[in-house]
């Protein structure tokens, strides 16, 4: 079962992944690479106020990182490390899953053999 560490990130990573506004963020982020609030406010129908309060969530879940730039212009860069341990985490909770549902089964054959 995974740690509650890896299971804290997790839950992180998928309540930013929740929004529909932050995926969006996230995959133009990944499309377009490392940008300003401007820069997405250009590339999204959202305004650069509401960009900005996504993108402080997507930080905190680890998911981005802002980066200085010139002329104080901040930009966000994507962060793979806490979807990796997401992933890791939902492999861990399918393969509990797996070996719960093959007892199940073996138990079922099991009852049909004996019938």
């Amino acid at each position: 079962m995974p740690t509650s560490d890896t299971e804290a990130v997790a839950e992180q990573v998928f309540v930013a992944l929740g929004d529909p506004t932050r995926r969006a963020i996230l995959a133009s982020l990944a499309s377009g690479g490392p940008a300003t609030v401007t820069d997405l406010a250009g590339r999204l129908p959202i305004t650069r106020q509401a960009i900005a309060k996504h993108l402080t969530l997507l930080s905190e879940a680890g998911l981005v990182t802002a980066e200085p730039g010139e002329r104080r212009r901040v930009r966000y860069r994507l962060r793979s490390a806490p979807m990796q341990v997401a992933q890791q985490f939902l492999a861990a909770l399918a393969h509990d899953w797996d070996g719960s549902l093959d007892r199940l089964k073996d138990h079922l054959d099991h009852l049909i053999e004996e019938d």
